[in-house]
């Protein structure tokens, strides 16, 4: 299937709203194409640079270069990185992550280069439902790839759907990042932390092998990558459960404090110094949003961590993760000592590590004869 007859058919069975995927290249055949290329976390825009300096370059940026909630510096999401159409190679079409962006009505070179790839149909067919604004085509140049069209009849329509769908957009290249990153650094995992998160608290972990034990108790596991360089974090991951009473234990003013509870006796930035124990920096407001582990409803927290005493801090991601069947809720937690140096990339490792997380499946009852 070529490319523009992959675009053709995506379009026509488009509806409002709905994002669909075509696993199909240029040719129909992924085995001879190159491995897609790209640093972590880089989308390459492929967009009119005239058209990049209005409005819909604004709404991108608003979307990819989004700062990450949370943290003390300044870090976009993305790192996105704008070509012309004109200026497009075959190297350049390896990438990892490419979004092509256009609108119908704009008759500048590099948008018409990409609206070309349109037939007058799929055009005719945004125009009657201007809700239709993007396409998603899989390896189509090159394998483990991900293209996405994104297109309106005129900049308000695409302006206003990229504002609609803006959360929907970065979680796609949020899923894609952690995947990529979670296929290299789980490709080893630790078994001895394994058995002992079956053994202490019933979960499945998956923990690379490079992290070790750092302490166990009772319902509660650190582990830790304990060889941090420059060009690495210094990253913590703590597993804890107690029994799930209640919905207001998953309040944000009281997810804060239950996270504080955890680590003020188990913690420290000096095991010799009681009193230098983590605790959530309240300067900075953690951020909250609902998700999804394992098929249990699950609360993101993201902020920073100080030491009670000490000069020391830090970026935090965790998850409240309620069990209902078993009546128990888990906190996991991954964070990271990594000053003067971004904590992005770090932060995603923390979350291809928490988010592989296997909970203990409910008992089946039996059914009566």
């Amino acid at each position: 299937m070529n490319k523009r007859k992959s675009l053709i058919l995506a379009l026509l069975i488009f509806t409002a709203g709905l994002v669909i995927s075509c696993t199909e290249g240029e040719d129909g055949d992924n085995s001879n194409k190159p491995r897609a290329r790209g640093a972590s976390g880089e989308i390459l825009l492929v967009i009119d640079s005239l058209k990049y300096k209005g409005p819909v370059g604004d709404a991108l940026k608003g979307i990819f270069e989004e700062d990450i909630k949370g943290l003390v510096r300044e870090e976009t999401l993305f790192d996105m990185r704008k070509v012309d159409p004109r200026s497009m190679t075959r190297i350049l079409k390896m990438a990892y992550n490419i979004v092509y962006v256009t609108t119908f009505d704009d008759k500048k070179p590099g948008s018409r280069m990409i609206s070309n790839q349109f037939s007058p149909q799929s055009k005719e067919k945004a125009a009657a439902d201007p809700s239709l604004f993007m396409l998603r085509n899989e390896d189509e140049f090159a394998r483990g790839q991900e293209v996405v069209y994104l297109f309106g009849n005129n900049e308000e329509d695409l302006i206003n759907n990229l504002r609609k769908n803006k959360e929907k957009l970065q979680n796609l290249f949020e899923v894609r990042e952690r995947n990529r990153l979670g296929e290299v650094i789980l490709s080893r995992t630790n078994g001895a932390v394994q058995t002992k998160g079956e053994e202490i608290l019933g979960l499945d972990l998956t923990v690379p092998a490079s992290y070790q034990f750092v302490k166990e108790e009772e319902n509660f596991l650190w582990a830790r990558q304990p060889t941090p360089t420059t060009k690495r974090a210094d990253i913590s991951l703590i597993f804890y459960q107690t029994d799930y009473t209640s919905e207001e234990q998953v309040f944000p003013e009281n997810l804060i404090a239950f996270r504080d509870q955890i680590l003020k006796t188990r913690v420290f930035g000096d095991p010799e110094k009681p009193n230098s124990y983590l605790e959530t920096e309240k300067q900075i407001v953690p951020s909250f949003r609902n998700m999804e582990i394992d098929g249990h409803y699950a609360i993101e927290m993201r902020g920073q961590w100080k030491t009670h005493t000490i000069s020391m801090g830090g970026s935090f991601v965790s998850y409240a993760v309620v069990d209902e069947a078993k009546g128990k809720l888990y906190y996991l937690e991954g964070f990271l000592y990594y000053p003067s140096e971004t904590h992005k990339k770090a932060l995603r490792e923390i979350e291809a590590i928490l988010m592989a997380t296997k909970f203990p499946e409910a008992p089946k009852t039996k059914s009566k004869l």
